[in-house]
């Protein structure tokens, strides 16, 4: 049987853990795109190459940057694939959106919901009945209790924990170690234990 085909955008950091769990599920590398034309190469595949791209092939958009992502989601019509990462503890009863990554070691717990075009990131713990959405960034060893609710955009720090039923709005921002305790609204950075509002942006 064929190997299905993977295109990525993006040749950075973040591509290089895309293209290995690419690889672990048995994924063809079909190219890798980047804006920048000085980029040749990643790991062992060339960049800005010339390629042929089949009706079955499916992308991934290997960039951290949330709004990035969702520029390029919005400017290209493509099929996105959704990768789990083999050692990803997952339950059955999860929903995944397109276009979303999960990484080594995580574990989503039963009825979380993430959409599209996320990143959940090495040993991230999701309990039950969580929704994230679109474009999320679920940094390393963060923890989210039962119930959470993640708005568009948001990127989560290494690290942080999220109590449960805790609101956090869209396009925010949770530093590294954060314990969030409250709802956060639209646009906010929150720091430290317990989390505050140190500045808060216009969506």
């Amino acid at each position: 049987m064929k190997k299905q085909k993977l295109f990525i955008y993006g040749a950075s950091g973040h591509a290089k853990v895309v293209i290995e769990i690419a690889e672990s599920l048995a994924y063809t590398i079909g190219g890798l795109v980047d804006a920048n034309p000085v980029i040749q190469q990643l790991l062992d595949y060339p960049v800005n190459t010339p390629f042929v791209e089949g009706a079955d092939d499916r992308w991934i958009i290997g960039i951290g940057t949330n709004s990035i992502r969702k520029r390029i989601a919005g400017e290209e019509d493509r099929k996105y694939a959704t990768l789990c990462h083999p050692s990803a503890n997952i339950s059955a009863r999860t929903h995944i959106g397109e276009g979303t990554v999960v990484m080594a070691g995580v574990s989503i717990n039963s009825s979380v919901r993430i959409a599209k075009h996320c990143i959940i990131n090495t040993n991230a713990s999701i309990d039950h009945d969580c929704e994230i959405a679109d474009y999320v960034h679920v940094s390393p060893n963060v923890a989210l209790a039962g119930d959470v609710r993640v708005g568009q955009g948001t990127h989560i720090g290494i690290g942080a924990c999220v109590i449960q039923g805790v609101k956090i709005g869209e396009w925010c921002t949770v530093g590294a170690g954060a314990v969030v305790i409250r709802d956060v609204p639209d646009g906010a950075c929150v720091v430290g234990n317990p989390a505050r509002i140190m500045k808060k942006d216009i969506v």
